[in-house]
């Protein structure tokens, strides 16, 4: 199973961003500055930008879903319930896992932003796809909840999982690091040697590693061992 990005190029005005790599089984974080292209990239890896020269190509991959940083994008139903069984799932099994068992009947677009969030992450991991692209997951969740989704996505065995995310502390154990430097999409390598050369680290990442802490990964209980560490 694999996603390889052939010479992928996207140019808007003086904007450029470019990939050529391949996407195995685990999960991928990629990083970048605010602009840099991570949202365009993810909608060229779903097959949603047909403007995209080059080719995305998908060998073994039988179910997909990409989930966009905004929720509210994704709702069909007019009741939490409803939205739930759209999906196929069991609305109290969903509620009950993510604390909003109250919200049952309410429309979902009167919910937080952060209610509405963890919604919309419970039903798509209920499912296991092939391949799963997550533009920004972890948006108006606090940490509880960050820590949450950060371990179901680590216990994801099979199919390819892509993350494009700004996040600084919390992050789920990682096969490889991705960032996106001048334009391009480039491979910092597998944890722990991905970490090192990973331009984008988050302050704490770079903290840890400047006072010699061995980091197995960046899953987020991984920081906080090498943190307590001697």
């Amino acid at each position: 199973m694999k996603l390889a990005l052939d010479r992928v190029s996207i140019t808007r005005g003086s904007w450029h961003i470019s990939a050529d790599c391949t996407f195995t089984e685990g999960i991928h974080l990629i990083s970048g500055d605010v602009g840099s292209g991570k949202s365009t990239l993810a909608r060229v890896m779903a097959g949603l930008l047909p403007e995209a020269t080059g080719s995305v190509v998908a060998e073994g991959i039988g179910s997909q879903m990409i989930s966009f940083q905004f929720p509210e994008y994704h709702i069909t139903a007019t009741t939490v319930h409803e939205e739930c069984e759209s999906w196929g799932l069991d609305p109290k099994t969903i509620l009950s896992a993510i604390g909003l068992t109250d919200k049952y009947d309410r429309d979902p677009l009167r919910l937080s932003r952060g209610e509405l969030k963890r919604l919309h992450l419970a039903c798509i991991l209920a499912h296991r796809y092939d391949l799963l692209i997550l533009d920004e997951p972890f948006s108006s969740l606090d940490v509880c909840e960050k820590q949450r989704i950060c371990r179901i996505l680590s216990g994801r065995e099979q199919g390819i999982t892509i993350l494009f995310t700004h996040e600084q502390a919390i992050f789920p154990r990682v096969g490889q690091i991705w960032e996106i430097r001048d334009g391009k999409l480039n491979s910092c390598g597998s944890p722990p040697d991905g970490i090192r050369n990973w331009q984008h680290a988050p302050a704490v990442i770079k903290r840890l590693m400047a006072k010699k802490k061995v980091l197995k990964n960046i899953f987020f209980e991984d920081l906080e061992e090498a943190a307590c560490g001697t």
